[in-house]
């Protein structure tokens, strides 16, 4: 038998299974697929294969690659539950998915331990997996019928593994033992050959969680960790986990005192401070500059609308569990908006639309709602309410790819403005569509994809295509930024919709008098705007550049005899158009300083007898120190221009 890895052809024995194949390969392969097509049949590629003069054709997956580490992390998830159950026999297992979106985490697993495990716990279960995976103890798979899995884990008294068996399987399915350890999960899989492919991985932190979300279900411990294929990534992460904690935004929203979240108002529902609101309101200034620019109109729409609405749109049937639950008002049921698209569309059929009124470029900051599990929340990132840099453009089909290109040109003009210089973009697209809720033709999807591919090879951006990661009613641009510390963030999107047009029988009237369907373009820059705020606070340390400071100047009077001189300094700055604290209270100058630092206000003046005297400011900056003495006015021209060019 031929076996083939990318340009490599290796002559093995037959019979031999295709796993032995590939360890006659001089290839550190994590795993390969467990089907290819020989002659254009499907085969099982762990099965033992007959002697055959065909060439198989496999990819391998191997540990620098997305999908390996993705298999490394799932593979340490079950190592960390096999540790558990050595360590406190009568655990019951939860969940354990890898984490692959997440920057905090690798994955985690959901357990309920005889005893409740504590942060002191970690280091022993850490020290258990590290023992299990130099044994290495081979993952093995059985696929076995429904029946015979809900006996295996009711004999084991795993209620919430019957459960899921219940809910998820029809017929046979898979199972997942590490051989050598009182380990067993149901599982789809795959996971690496076996524990010595775990070279590198930590145990992070433990937390409380519910099983499925639900408050009112079983009470469990979620412990998190992260995995990679080597110690020096892992190192390389932890270092840049140690940073991240010192930006973290939670942590200086309150130390700087941008933005709360309370209990008694609801998790995941942001209260905006007056300085969190200064920043957003430069932020929204900057995209409104921008989209006046490019032609587009400004729009409001309601926060709530009839059910039939989301029934139209599709949203109900696909998109209803993060929805929130409809409310009734005089017989009718009404939902919260868990997106902006039916309104945008709303207005479009307002009034007959000819070819010569299009493209149409509504923009709203609107807010949406949803429904996101308490165990998903997390500070800005992660919400229940937020509000998003919404665009939908209605436009000719000649009109696509011009529209595309200008919303990737907006896309890095405003992040370039941000100082995010690493932008990556990936096209998604539909893949195998069997069984994934995809609405559409396969027509209409080709054409959608192409407009999208051809508008950024246009612009001369390199992309990454992802199978089966676009939106069900079409593909989508995403847009992502590596921040200060190098983490990749997710915001904006661009996304070609060919459905809701059709759902809701838009059209205009062509040059041929004919009635035409337009295509639907929905663009967000930021994603949410809570959640570009969290990560610029972030990316930024909390020491935002001065056109988006909360507090641009500090003015610092040693002595209260210069009050008077820091009062009419302060004003002549407001005047100008910056915003100013004057810090007059009877402290020493040092502590003044150090609380201006503390706020990570960009600029102090401190005056004092000279600088009273000559009419001058000595100026400090809050990372270059002490600037020397200028005179006002050449001061704020100094940081006019600054705020003008909105400098990094």
């Amino acid at each position: 038998m031929q076996v083939k890895l990318g340009e490599h052809i290796q002559d093995i024995p037959a019979p031999a299974t295709v796993i032995d194949a590939l360890k006659a390969l001089d290839r550190d392969v994590l795993k390969v697929s467990l089907a290819a097509k020989v002659n254009g049949a499907e085969v099982d590629l762990n099965r033992e294969l007959a002697e055959t003069d065909e060439i198989l054709s496999i990819e391998p997956i191997t540990a620098d690659s997305a999908e390996g580490l993705e298999l490394i992390r799932h593979s340490t998830a079950h190592l960390l539950a096999a540790a558990i159950l050595d360590l406190f026999p009568g655990t019951k297992l939860g969940v354990g998915p890898a984490l692959m979106e997440d920057p905090r985490y690798g994955f985690y697993y959901d357990v309920i331990a005889p005893r409740n495990l504590t942060e002191d716990d970690l280091p022993v279960i850490e020290k258990k997996m590290k023992q299990m995976a130099k044994g290495d103890l081979k993952y093995r798979r059985d696929v076995i019928s429904k029946g015979e899995i809900l006996d295996i884990f009711k004999g084991r008294e795993e209620p919430l593994k019957c459960e899921l068996i219940s809910d998820k399987v029809e017929g046979d399915a898979s199972v997942y033992y590490i051989d050598g350890s009182p380990f067993i999960d149901f599982c789809l899989g795959p996971h690496v050959q076996h524990t010595g492919k775990l070279k590198a991985f930590k145990l992070l932190a433990i937390s409380g969680a519910y099983w499925k979300g639900d408050a009112e279900r079983d009470q469990m411990q979620r412990i998190y960790g992260t995995a990679f294929a080597t110690q020096e990534e892992l190192d390389a992460w932890l270092k840049q986990r140690e940073e991240a904690e010192k930006r973290d935004h939670r942590k200086l929203g309150r130390e700087l005192d941008l933005f709360s979240i309370s209990d008694d108002y609801g998790q995941g529902l942001i209260l905006w401070h007056p300085k969190g609101g200064i920043i957003r309101n430069e932020m929204e200034r900057l995209l409104k500059e921008e989209l006046e620019k490019r032609g587009y109109s400004f729009v409001f729409t309601p926060h709530i609308a009839k059910r039939n609405l989301w029934v139209t749109s599709g949203h109900e049937g696909n998109y209803s569990d993060s929805m929130y639950a409809p409310t009734s008002i005089e017989d009718e049921e009404y939902r919260l908006k868990p997106m902006n698209c039916p309104f945008h569309i709303g207005i479009y059929k307002s009034s007959p639309r000819s070819y010569r009124d299009l493209p149409q470029r509504y923009s709203e900051m609107g807010t949406v709602y949803r429904a996101e599990l308490s165990g998903t929340l997390h500070g800005l990132m992660r919400v229940r309410g937020f509000s998003v840099d919404d665009a939908h453009l209605f436009v000719r089909p000649d009109q696509v790819h011009a529209e595309v290109a200008d919303c990737l040109d907006f896309a890095i003009k405003v992040f370039d403005t941000y100082g995010f210089d690493k932008v990556k973009f990936e096209l998604s697209v539909r893949g195998d569509a069997e069984n994934k809720g995809y609405l559409g033709s396969d027509e209409d999807w080709a054409n959608a994809e192409e407009q999208l591919a051809s508008a950024l090879t246009e612009r001369g951006i390199s992309y990454e295509r992802i199978e089966g990661e676009a939106a069900f009613y079409g593909p989508k641009i995403d847009i992502k930024i590596e921040d200060a510390i190098g983490r990749v963030w997710q915001l904006g999107t661009i996304q070609l919709d060919f459905n809701l047009p059709e759902r809701f029988e838009l059209e205009y009237t062509g040059d041929d008098n004919l009635k035409h369907r337009p295509f639907m373009i929905h663009r967000a820059l930021f994603g949410s705007i809570e959640r570009f705020f969290g990560v610029l606070i972030e990316h930024y340390a909390g020491a935002f550049p001065l056109w988006l400071a909360p507090v641009q100047v500090a003015v610092l009077p040693i002595t209260d005899r210069i009050n008077e001189y820091a009062d009419s300094v302060a004003q002549t700055l407001r005047d100008t158009g910056f915003r100013v604290e004057c810090n007059t209270r009877t402290d020493k100058i040092g502590a003044k300083i150090r609380d201006a630092q503390l706020q990570k206000v960009p600029y102090m003046l401190v005056l004092g007898d000279q600088e009273l005297e000559n009419k001058t400011v000595a100026v400090r900056h809050r990372k270059e120190g002490d600037l020397g003495a200028i005179s006002l006015n050449d001061f704020i021209e100094k940081v006019t221009a600054e705020k003008q060019n909105r400098s990094i």
